[in-house]
């Protein structure tokens, strides 16, 4: 029996017409959606060399990210050494791996310069947020301004967030028009729409908002900045997931997904990996179509790895800083 053929280079959603009919009669239900994500982390049982391969899988799909106010160029090329080798020596060799890294490093836009630099030479992409990040209010032209900006500076992706109170008021021609506009100014480089979903009051909300922005062209849907009071969380990535492979139904087209805010244990990484698996297939389990928004997640993957190579704990102070 051969593996399926996975397409890493899939053809890039083009957003389609505004069309309501797509999401505005939409039910989602609460109570379900809750029991289909608790029974997902007990359905799948991961242990030793299992386990071991999911993690190093979640490696590759972390967006290694510091978005904190005292960011240094140093802070950065730190981060940026990390994403390159983000295992210790004798733990690559322990798993037989001569290499892995980040799925991309995430930056504000006046750190992408930095990023670029420090990342020359491994293909690791630089992610830039924007558009007023975290809470996105800011008049329009200066949101577009900051990608174009991010852009020019080398950023390969760009993180936007949405307005939401487009989404509250239900003014979906609005939020349209919004990612829209932000998706041209991207150009080249790919979007990530975070819906900040902890703030839109519903998960019916979170499936439109999650529809609009995919007719509006993102690349890929995003829960949280990680500044929300709460972030990621599975019934809401479940229903984000849904809503993708509906409009991937529809329109042919394979859009992208990132729970950021939250995830900060082995056991986060493997819960929302099963997720995917569950309902998407092997294929969402590669960094073109899922990444994890993460800073200190990576630790704690690599003390349980190093466990798993030499059956004992390393206290945190024996690996690198990310």
């Amino acid at each position: 029996m051969t593996s399926p053929t996975i397409d890493l280079h899939p053809p890039r959603n083009p957003g389609m017409p505004l069309d309501l009919s797509w999401f505005d009669r939409i039910a989602v239900n609460t109570p379900a959606a809750q029991a289909r994500a608790a029974q997902l982390s007990t359905r799948r049982s991961l242990k030793k060399e299992w386990q071991a391969a999911w993690l190093v899988n979640a490696i590759r799909c972390i967006d290694l990210t510091t978005l904190a106010g005292d960011d240094t160029e140093a802070r950065v090329a730190r981060l940026c050494a990390k994403a390159r080798r983000p295992l210790a020596d004798h733990i690559l060799d322990g798993l037989g791996l001569d290499h892995v890294q980040t799925g991309a490093v995430c930056v504000y836009p006046t750190m992408v310069r930095a990023a670029v630099r420090a990342l020359e030479g491994s293909g690791i992409p630089v992610a830039s947020v924007a558009t007023g990040f975290p809470a996105g209010l800011m008049p329009m032209n200066l949101r577009l301004a900051e990608i174009l900006y991010a852009v020019e500076e080398g950023a390969a992706e760009i993180d936007i967030v949405i307005s939401r109170a487009h989404v509250l008021e239900g003014n979906w021609q609005a939020l349209y028009d919004e990612i829209a506009a932000m998706r041209e100014a991207c150009g080249d480089a790919h979007l990530k729409a975070i819906l900040a979903t902890g703030e839109l009051g519903s998960l019916r909300n979170v499936y439109k908002a999650s529809m609009v922005a995919m007719l509006a062209g993102a690349d890929f849907i995003k829960t949280s900045t990680g500044k929300e009071g709460v972030n990621a969380t599975l019934p809401v990535s479940l229903t984000m997931v849904r809503a993708l492979r509906d409009y991937g139904a529809k329109t042919g087209y394979k859009i992208g997904f990132k729970p950021a805010g939250g995830l900060k244990t082995a056991k986060d990484a493997l819960a929302w990996q099963i997720l995917m698996r569950e309902e998407m297939g092997t294929e969402w389990l590669q960094p073109h179509l899922f990444r994890i928004g993460a800073s200190s997640l990576l630790g704690d993957i690599e003390r349980q790895l190093e466990h798993h190579v030499t059956g004992r704990y390393a206290s945190s102070s024996r690996h690198a800083l990310a």
